[in-house]
């Protein structure tokens, strides 16, 4: 019988080591596209001037942000290190905001498309350089918000000596009571409701322009069409993550086993597969973008091959 339970723990972990390791081999991937494509926006100025690439370029960093941040909690929690909740607090202040970045930014490009194809007289003035920098603290600032109240009913109702325990970092530890859990998902799940409003409107009025236009400007319609159908997915994909906590907490209470398989599997598909999608959608599909991008794969290629021979 001990034979079979030390199996069983030892197919579980190995099992659990494999699934570390894929979760690093995709974030190292998607993190070597990301800081690729970041170079590539801060060496070319041209990028500079135009509120698409800007908007894009904070995205990357934000989705950056969050894919390390995120791995550096799943390796912490598969070595089982415990470490003090003020610690844990500021990880994840700065985790939640970032995932509150990603789709935030997504709603901004896409106004940004629906001017630059409904309004093209205006598209120089509302999207300059100057509003863009401005843009991008509006972004933080309504990001923060979730973020900011639901860490504020933690702060008001955890006792002073609760900082200094250790924990396992996740967000379980700061739900003190079942109701904040539903707060935080009824917050989120507004804010992605006025984003989904937001990427109909923009789609339909796109879709007007489209059936009107013709030649060159109709071809430019479509990829504004398609580029907005795509930044419609990446929100889906982060509204599932939001109703993924209650699966998680059905699952929970049934097995453990099964809660740790459905908890593995809403991470991948729905914490790090929007934010892989990012330079799939924004840079590779760009032709500007892949011009200049291009260059740098080949030279990262050149050095390889040298290191290696």
């Amino acid at each position: 019988m001990s034979n079979n339970s030390s199996v069983a723990v030892g197919s579980l972990q190995q099992q659990i080591s494999f699934r570390v390791l894929l979760v690093q081999i995709l974030v190292a991937i998607f993190l070597c596209i990301n800081m690729l494509l970041i170079v590539t926006f801060f060496k070319k100025e041209c990028f500079h001037t135009s509120t698409r690439y800007i908007l894009f370029a904070v995205m990357l960093l934000s989705d950056s942000f969050v894919l390390i941040l995120s791995n550096v909690l799943v390796i912490i929690n598969f070595l089982q290190f415990a470490i003090q909740v003020w610690l844990c607090t500021v990880i994840s202040i700065v985790t939640l905001l970032y995932v509150a970045v990603t789709p935030v930014t997504l709603t901004a490009m896409t106004l940004e498309r629906y001017v630059a194809i409904c309004l093209p007289l205006r598209h120089a003035e509302l999207c300059s350089t100057r509003r863009s920098m401005h843009c991008i603290l509006v972004i933080h600032g309504i990001s923060s918000v979730p973020c900011m109240l639901n860490l504020s009913i933690f702060f008001a109702t955890a006792p002073l000596g609760r900082y200094e325990q250790r924990a396992l970092c996740s967000v379980e530890i700061f739900i003190l009571q079942p109701w904040q859990r539903h707060f935080r998902s009824a917050i989120s799940q507004l804010y992605f409701f006025i984003m989904c409003i937001i990427l109909v409107f923009c789609y339909i009025q796109i879709v007007k322009v489209a059936k009107a236009a013709s030649g060159e400007n109709k071809q430019s319609t479509q990829k504004g069409m398609r580029t907005v159908i795509l930044h419609a997915f990446q929100l889906l994909l982060c509204l599932i993550q939001l109703w993924s906590l209650f699966t998680e907490d059905a699952a929970l209470k049934a097995d453990f086993t099964l809660f740790m398989d459905i908890r593995y599997c809403n991470y991948l598909l729905f914490s790090v597969a929007p934010r892989c999608l990012s330079p799939l959608i924004y840079g590779l599909r760009d032709e500007m973008f892949c011009l200049i991008f291009c260059p740098y794969i080949c030279e990262v290629h050149f050095f390889l091959s040298l290191g290696l021979s």
